[in-house]
């Protein structure tokens, strides 16, 4: 029997990462390694300059008190006796699409996982808030055993973004273009102190044949392969050729 990883951003004590837990615990065995509460928008940090730990809840369940990095690699380097076959990180409780992957804990969790070397996929549900992660469960079910068929070819992992309710299928997509407002709310408090508040109106998203919020926003389920070498290529090319003068000429 395969052993999966499965962990997310959202806590441990979230309905999304009990619906996944749910359905992977049908093709394999399910860790549950996730954090102690959420830490949505925290991306890839790891805790290097702090101690970490952890509370074992039962022989299947660990509860982090760290980061959905940490969580990852806790599991993979020291909780799990033997290396999982596959990381899941979700059912994020919204979506994570476009240039919000950046941010996002949930796919940070599945890009750690890729490192480690274990074929990993990050789902997520679109929705203010999502609530059909039941419905939403058993496709990430059968993209998992798909992977765990096929493989993934390295450094290569899988963000996966769900509609909530009314799922049509699915579409292998491109990343989208999220544009937010950029706006800082400056605040006092009742003693007079400043403080900021990151934030802003609703964001608007460019409508780009192919990309994940087209599909997702049109009833399908959103597959976008993203690879871990971020090197620009083409700009590559073009910078071969610029010349600097050295310094200590």
């Amino acid at each position: 029997m395969i052993k999966i990883l499965v962990t997310n951003d959202d806590g441990i004590d979230s309905t999304g990462i009990r619906a996944l837990a749910d359905e992977m615990r049908k093709i394999g065995d399910v860790f549950v390694i996730a954090p102690a509460e959420e830490m949505s928008a925290i991306s890839h940090a790891l805790t290097l300059n702090a101690p970490l730990s952890y509370k074992k809840m039962d022989d299947r369940h660990y509860k982090i008190f760290g980061t959905p990095s940490d969580c990852v690699y806790l599991g993979v380097v020291n909780i799990m006796k033997d290396r999982p076959d596959l990381v899941v990180s979700g059912i994020n409780s919204g979506c994570n699409m476009a240039d919000d992957i950046t941010y996002s804990g949930t796919v940070a969790a599945a890009i750690e996982g890729t490192i480690l070397g274990v074929p990993s996929i990050a789902f997520s549900l679109f929705g203010n808030p999502p609530t059909h992660f039941d419905e939403a469960a058993p496709w990430c079910g059968e993209i998992a055993k798909s992977v765990m068929e096929s493989r993934l070819p390295k450094p290569t992992l899988l963000n996966v973004n769900l509609p909530d309710g009314n799922i049509k299928g699915y579409r292998m997509t491109r990343l989208g273009v999220r544009r937010y407002s950029q706006n800082v709310d400056e605040i006092r408090d009742p003693r007079g102190k400043t403080y900021y508040w990151i934030g802003g109106e609703q964001a608007e998203w460019d409508h780009i044949e192919g990309s994940d919020y087209v599909a997702v926003n049109e009833g399908y389920v959103s597959i976008t392969p993203l690879h871990l070498d971020l090197t620009d290529y083409k700009f590559l090319k073009e910078i071969e050729h610029w010349n600097f003068k050295n310094p200590d000429d």
